[in-house]
């Protein structure tokens, strides 16, 4: 099975979710600075996302660069990634209302925790489909980078209740840790 279907319907998924992200902004109430900064939290929440969502779909690009076929199994692992994905605009949204309170900081923790999980059973099916010897499975190797954020998104959760601020510090250093695109797939497949 090809995998154009598969990059083609990921790409216009996520290009919708990063739609509803912006369209769920909300434009400041006044002209002055205290208005804009009364923003400033969801607007930063907003780019975090992007950043993220970005960082998926920018690796997601790459692995699929990587990969000779497809079946089912990758099928559903994509739409499983896709699925957290999704829920990205909502945790933002919830934020947004709640204002950075244990629950909501948390429950964005476990969105971007079980994205990873699906981005790592998505990766583990294509090596499954193409084998341990694809340039897949040669470019990730140990994985180290991929298990040190879902580690560092893991115990963002149990830390939102203790100080949301540190489960946010967590989210940013991981998405500035995958900043630059995985250069093991790139390195391998030419």
């Amino acid at each position: 099975m090809g995998k154009g279907r598969l990059e083609a319907f990921s790409d216009g998924v996520i290009a919708i979710i990063i739609t509803i992200m912006v369209l769920e902004m909300k434009v400041p109430h006044g002209a002055d600075l205290a208005a804009v900064s009364e923003g400033a939290p969801v607007f930063s929440a907003y780019v975090l996302s992007f950043v993220n969502v970005g960082i998926f779909w920018n690796n997601h690009h790459h692995m699929l660069h990587a990969t000779g076929q497809i079946d089912g199994r990758v099928l559903w692992a994509n739409l499983l990634l896709l699925f957290w994905l999704s829920l990205i605009p909502f945790v933002i949204r919830w934020i947004d209302e709640a204002g950075l309170m244990a629950l909501p900081v948390a429950a964005y923790g476990v969105v971007l925790f079980m994205a990873g999980v699906a981005y790592s059973l998505l990766q583990r099916a294509i090596v499954a489909r193409n084998g341990r010897t694809s340039a897949l499975a040669t470019a990730l190797g140990s994985d180290r980078k991929g298990n040190l954020s879902l580690a560092l998104y893991g115990a963002s959760v149990p830390l939102a209740f203790f100080q949301p601020w540190i489960s946010i510090a967590l989210y940013v250093a991981v998405a500035l840790m995958w900043f630059v695109p995985d250069r093991r797939i790139e390195s391998t497949v030419k």
